[in-house]
């Protein structure tokens, strides 16, 4: 399956900075890092509707689900999304990202984007192993399955 990927270096560089500003403002005005992961688990764990910061997780949460409503008022056209593969292996990937986030004590943009910028050993090393999974997965399932 050959698919070929646009270079789009001037979205990326937007979203990149967008990115690293939300994470940067979250620190500095909440003291919080930006793990979706945490953040979600915030929410989704014991009691969340009595503690007292669902409310900056549910704006969090709101904001990512609103950002492509923002994309498609602002361009005219909604962000174009291909999924090809089958639900089962969705599925699967959800739950072995959700238990390496477990695992891992947090996820790509707790480790990767705010651990990472505060220079944390624990996220270098976290960063660097999910992202041998992610290669190893992709050679496996993309040229040897």
């Amino acid at each position: 399956m050959d698919t070929v990927t646009q270079f789009t270096p001037v979205s990326a560089l937007i979203g990149g900075v967008l990115i690293g500003l939300s994470a940067v403002m979250l620190m500095a005005l909440n003291g919080r890092i930006a793990g979706i992961a945490g953040i979600v688990g915030g929410l989704l764990g014991p009691a969340p509707f009595m503690r007292l910061d669902r409310y900056w997780r549910l704006a969090f949460v709101a904001g990512l689900i609103a950002a492509p409503a923002l994309w498609f008022a602002i361009t005219g056209s909604a962000p174009q999304i291909s999924v090809t593969d089958s639900w089962p292996m969705l599925i699967v990937a959800g739950l072995v990202v959700g238990i390496g986030t477990q695992i891992g004590s947090g996820c790509t943009s707790g480790h990767g984007v705010c651990g990472l910028a505060r220079l944390s050993p624990r996220s270098l090393v976290a960063t660097g192993l999910f992202m041998a999974a992610a290669l190893l997965t992709v050679f496996v399932t993309r040229h040897l399955i």
